[in-house]
C-alpha cells in the first residue's frame, strides 16, 4: 500500500524532509512533480497516514492509494473501478465524490472518466450487498463522504481516497483571512529554502508580513508544533483510519514540542497596515507561538539594517518576505518602486548584501531580479497556488567584508 501526499511544485524535496523528521527513510518513498508516494503495509497503513497528515509541512493533501491499472480506453477505465472491492471503502448509507486528472494519457476526458468511475463504483457496492444492477444506492453525506480520486498518468491509473479534508495549508490558526495571504505550505518551503539556521545569530524578519504566516511557520518549525496539531481531518471519521489512529499521532506530536522560555526572539515581522500587524498578533496567539516571535507596524523602508539590529539584538537579519506585486495587490510600476526601495535598502549597487544581511524575495517568476537589475546568488523557482514565482535570494558580501569575516 501507499500513502500519496501532493505538494505545489519545487516543494517536493521539503516534503521528503517532513517525512524524514518523523522516521521514514529515503528508501520508502517514491518522488515524482507535485506527489510523493511513502510506502505502508495493511497494518501501519492508519498510523502512517495520520502522523503523515499531522506532520506534513509542505504538502497539499494526503490520500490512501487503494489500486492502480492500465487503462488505454475508457472500457480499460470503468472494468478496473468496477473490480474494485468498493464496499470496503464506501461504509453504508454514505455519500461519494469522485475526482480525478490525467497527465500524457490517451484518456484525458476527466467529466466522462468521473461519470465511468461513479457508475463502475454503484456496480460494484451493489454486487456485494446482493442488489439488483437497477437497484437506488442509498447516499447520505451527514452519514458521512467519501472521496474518491483517481489520477490517469502515462495510462497507469491510480485510485485514491482523500483522507485530509480542507487542505494541509489550513493550519487552523489562521482564521482571518488578510489579502492576498501566502500558502502556509510554501512559508514553510521558503523558510527551508532561504537556509534559515534556528537558534543561532540570525534572526529572521519579514517587512511585508501581512498576516504573519512566514513568521509563524518559522516559529512553528523551529519549536517543533505539529502543523495538522490543532485541526480535524477527514480520515478520523473514516472506519479503516478513525479517530484513535489520530489521537495517538497528536499524543505524540504533543510529547515532541518544545515550547521552553527563550532568552533571545529571533522571528519578526512588521508591516505598514495597523489591522495587518494585529492579525498576525492574533493568529501567533492561536498557532501557539505568540511568545516567541515579535511583530509592529512599520514601513519597510525604515527597517535598514541598522534599525533591524537594534530591534532583534542579532548580529545578522534574514529578511525573507513576500512583497506585494503588480496583478495581485498593486499597479506594475508600484510594484517595481517597492522591488527598488528593497534592493536599495538591503543591497548595494553591485547586489552584494549589507553588512549583517542576507536577503530571499519571493515574486511571479523572476520579476524582482529583472527590476533591480542586480544578479541573484541563488533562484528556486515554487509555485503561489497556480502563479509560478521565483525566490530570489542574495547572501553574498562585498569582496572586503569577505576578507574581514
Amino acid at each position: 500500500m501507499h500513502i500519496v501526499i501532493t505538494c505545489l511544485f519545487g516543494l517536493e524535496h521539503f516534503c521528503v524532509e517532513d517525512l524524514e523528521n518523523i522516521g521514514y527513510s529515503k528508501e520508502q518513498m517514491k518522488v515524482t512533480d507535485g506527489q510523493i508516494l511513502l510506502k505502508t503495509t495493511p497494518q501501519k497503513m492508519a498510523e502512517d497516514a495520520a502522523r503523515v497528515c499531522l506532520w506534513c509541512r509542505r504538502g497539499e493533501r494526503v490520500l490512501l492509494s487503494i489500486h492502480t491499472f492500465p487503462a488505454q480506453t475508457f472500457e480499460e477505465f470503468f472494468d478496473g473501478f468496477s473490480g474494485m472491492p468498493w464496499d470496503n471503502f464506501i461504509p453504508s448509507g454514505w455519500a461519494f465524490h469522485v475526482n480525478g486528472y490525467s497527465r500524457d494519457s490517451k484518456l484525458f476526458g476527466i467529466p466522462a472518466c468521473q461519470s465511468l468511475a461513479k457508475k463502475a463504483i454503484v456496480r460494484s457496492i451493489l454486487s456485494a450487498r446482493h442488489l439488483s444492477e437497477d437497484s437506488r444506492l442509498p447516499e447520505d453525506e451527514r452519514a458521512g463522504l467519501i472521496k474518491v480520486v483517481f489520477g490517469i498518468v502515462k495510462d497507469e491509473v491510480r485510485v485514491m481516497i482523500d483522507i485530509t479534508g480542507d487542505g494541509l495549508h489550513k493550519r487552523g490558526y489562521r482564521p482571518l483571512m488578510h489579502e492576498a495571504p501566502i500558502k502556509e505550505t510554501l512559508a514553510s518551503g521558503m523558510v527551508s529554502a532561504a537556509n534559515y539556521r534556528f537558534f543561532g545569530e540570525e534572526a529572521l524578519v519579514d517587512p511585508f508580513c501581512g498576516s504573519g504566516t512566514i513568521v509563524i511557520e518559522a516559529a512553528m518549525m523551529a519549536l517543533n508544533i505539529a502543523p495538522g496539531l490543532n485541526r480535524a481531518f477527514s480520515g478520523e471519521k473514516i472506519p479503516y483510519i478513525g479517530k484513535t489512529a489520530y489521537d495517538t499521532a497528536r499524543e505524540e506530536a504533543r510529547d515532541l514540542l518544545d515550547l521552553s522560555p527563550m532568552d533571545d526572539i529571533y522571528f519578526y515581522g512588521s508591516d505598514i497596515d495597523p489591522k495587518a500587524v494585529e492579525t498576525a498578533k492574533r493568529n501567533a496567539r492561536a498557532a501557539g507561538v505568540y511568545d516567541f516571535t515579535r511583530f509592529k507596524v512599520s514601513d519597510f523602508r525604515d527597517q535598514t539594517p541598522e534599525a533591524l539590529s537594534s530591534w532583534t539584538h542579532m548580529k545578522r537579519q534574514l529578511i525573507l518576505c513576500n512583497p506585494p506585486y503588480g496583478g495581485r495587490l498593486l499597479t506594475p510600476e508600484m510594484a517595481k518602486e517597492i522591488y527598488c526601495s528593497i534592493a536599495h535598502t538591503y543591497l548595494d549597487r553591485a547586489g552584494y548584501c549589507r553588512k549583517g544581511i542576507r536577503l530571499s524575495v519571493i515574486t511571479p517568476d523572476d520579476s524582482f531580479e529583472r527590476q533591480v537589475i542586480r544578479k541573484a546568488d541563488k533562484r528556486r523557482k515554487l509555485y503561489n497556488g497556480s502563479i509560478r514565482c521565483q525566490l530570489t535570494s542574495y547572501f553574498k558580501l562585498p569582496p572586503k567584508e569577505n576578507e574581514r569575516r
